[in-house]
């Protein structure tokens, strides 16, 4: 069985506390795109993983991220062993949710290959063991996430018909140091109030807190944003903690020529 695990971009991310166990508390969008890696899921004579493509961080059977999905199934219904093929697209340390999403398309393919019946909720819930955008790509829609980032609430969210430019200039952001440099606060007013203006109100009002601390660290990262809104961008921000920088535009641009050096990504969206 072939899937396509999407990316997605973060509308929005407010850190507003750390939290007892290390981790902290945010509140974000979260907000599917068409960029996608390439998942083959076959039933085989024993387990086994196979990557092309970007290379994928942890080649170890063990560490990689859709051996783990494979095991918290298996750990629970002693599923047959299966066969993975990751065709590695989506950018590493992008803030795109890239692996994110291959462990959740895992699961679901997996739920599908064994005839396992599990619905989306149970299907969440092992998604949640495993990383906390997880449960985001269960669903795979427009979301307002709060906790971790593992609490969702389906919002009505559509960008139909704008254009998206998404540029990713190979530096890998890593996120649990970016989240040791924030300064944790609540925002005066929820992004969940926030997302509802217009968009063309959002580049005043809508802002992600890694920015400061990465753009400081990575000057090259705030120079795309700032190409992009002066190519007519009507919004543009970093996602997640980055290094990838989308901008959402009016109307087809073609800003490769400019941005050469990096993996430029577009779509109508």
């Amino acid at each position: 069985m072939i899937i396509f695990p999407n990316a997605k971009i973060n509308i929005g991310l407010n850190i507003t506390e750390k939290r007892s166990d290390g981790f902290h508390n945010i509140e974000t969008v979260f907000y599917p795109i068409g960029l996608s890696d390439i998942l083959e899921i076959n039933i085989s004579d024993k387990i086994k993983f196979e990557n092309t493509g970007l290379t994928v961080e942890n080649k170890k059977l063990e560490n990689n991220i859709c051996y783990k999905a494979y095991e918290a199934l298996n750990n629970d219904f002693s599923i047959n062993p299966v066969g993975i093929h990751l065709h590695k697209i989506i950018p590493f340390g992008a803030g795109l949710g890239g692996g994110s999403a291959d462990a959740s398309f895992t699961l679901k393919v997996l739920n599908s290959l064994m005839e396992l019946n599990l619905d989306n909720g149970a299907l969440i819930s092992y998604a949640e063991t495993i990383g906390s955008d997880c449960p985001f790509f269960i669903l795979n829609k427009p979301a307002f996430a709060t906790e971790k980032g593992n609490n969702l609430t389906a919002i009505e969210l559509n960008l139909k018909g704008y254009f998206l430019v998404l540029v990713h200039p190979g530096i890998h952001v890593n996120t649990a140091k970016a989240y040791s440099k924030v300064k944790p606060s609540k925002p005066s007013k929820s992004l969940s109030e926030l997302i509802s203006q217009p968009l063309e109100n959002w580049k005043n009002i809508i802002i992600n807190d890694f920015e400061d601390i990465i753009f400081s660290e990575y000057p090259e990262i705030e120079n795309i944003k700032s190409k992009l809104y002066k190519s007519g961008a009507i919004y543009a921000s970093m996602s997640g903690s980055g290094s990838a920088v989308y901008g959402i535009f009016k109307n087809k641009v073609d800003l490769k020529n400019q941005l050469n050096n990096y993996f430029v990504y577009s779509e109508l969206l």
